[in-house]
């Protein structure tokens, strides 16, 4: 039995994650994380108990967390950071800290450990710069360089962080012999995604019943990418042989514009109102969608829910969630890429 550990394991990412390789894969299976809330997620409890998945749950900015691990995973999947408009523009120097602080230690152990493939799951927000400074292409490959526009504004504390892993990551396994995949995701969305992302955002407005409803940077375009696809792509990634030292981007080939995806939201919801288009958040690129040729060539990754059924699914998901007046468990590792 193959053994996988999952760092910031009870993320939106990370739990969807979890559920699949627990249902569709015969691990051994760790999760480490710090459940900042104080308990895990119900059904992540649940899940954990059906398949008899190891909990360690410490601060991972803490190396001592680490050496509480075993000291051997054939798969280990880095998904832990600390993402969200809102916590780069109110805590900035928290996420430079937090995010640091847990590739570092995670690294550090690494060097000791019996590791046979790491995976550090990085984002599309590493190249926001690129494509608005520089006009590279949309869709827009792998091979672009990484660069940010301002590197004192707050915004771009999460990409910045997202750098150093992926440089750190890549050269610490050819130095200490262990194998590395990096895949940046692109606006992966989907139900128990936390309340600080824009579909989660926008819910609560219409809920709100906001109107006019204020279209914030309404001719912007992103590809969104359902939870289960991400999912899938993530593991193609770590189980294909052939994919050392790479990068791939998983995500969705249809871009479309905000206001798009806000009107289809307020359908959805049962929206009569007015839409006034308003000025977008600072530091928000214009376009971003990724081309996935060489993850659908070198891992037959292929997206199978379109956006529009995932959005129907995520609202829902969150207007029940809402109204139901429960409290949302999540980790304050939330990983969910912008």
């Amino acid at each position: 039995m193959r053994k996988a550990l999952l760092i910031g394991g009870a993320g939106f990412i990370g739990k969807h994650l979890v559920e699949y390789l627990a249902e569709n894969r015969n691990y051994e299976i760790t999760i480490a994380d710090n459940f900042f809330r104080g308990k895990i997620d119900e059904n992540l409890r649940i899940l954990t108990e059906k398949h008899d998945i190891k909990i360690i749950e410490g601060d991972l900015t803490d190396p001592k967390v680490f050496r509480t691990l075993d000291s051997d995973f054939d798969y280990v999947y880095m998904l832990a950071s600390v993402v969200g408009v809102d916590y780069t523009t109110s805590i900035p120097h928290e996420i430079i800290r937090i995010n640091t602080a847990l590739i570092f230690n995670t690294l550090e152990w690494l060097k000791n450990a019996s590791c046979g493939k790491v995976l550090f799951t990085s984002s599309s927000e590493c190249y926001a710069g690129t494509i608005e400074t520089f006009g590279y292409e949309i869709p827009t490959p792998e091979t672009i360089p990484l660069c940010i526009q301002d590197i004192s504004h707050p915004r771009f504390t999460y990409a910045v962080t997202k750098m150093l892993g992926e440089s750190g990551f890549l050269n610490y396994s050819r130095a200490f012999g262990f194998d590395c995949t990096i895949v940046r995701f692109h606006n992966v969305f989907g139900p128990r995604m936390g309340f600080k992302h824009v579909i989660p955002h926008i819910v609560q407005r219409f809920l709100n019943n906001e109107n006019p409803f204020k279209v914030y940077g309404h001719d912007q375009t992103r590809a969104f990418c359902y939870i289960t696809d991400a999912v899938e792509g993530t593991v193609l990634a770590m189980e294909k042989d052939g994919t050392n030292g790479e990068c791939y981007h998983i995500g969705s080939m249809e871009e479309i514009t905000i206001e798009t995806l806000i009107k289809y939201t307020g359908k959805l919801m049962g929206f009569s109102g007015e839409y006034v288009d308003a000025p977008t958040y600072p530091g928000s690129v214009s376009r971003r969608c990724p081309d996935i040729t060489k993850a659908r060539r070198q891992l037959g990754f292929e997206p199978r829910v379109h956006w529009k059924e995932g959005l129907q699914k995520t609202v829902k998901w969150y207007v029940d969630y809402i109204k139901s007046g429960k409290e949302l468990h999540e980790s304050f590792y939330d990983n969910k890429p912008d």
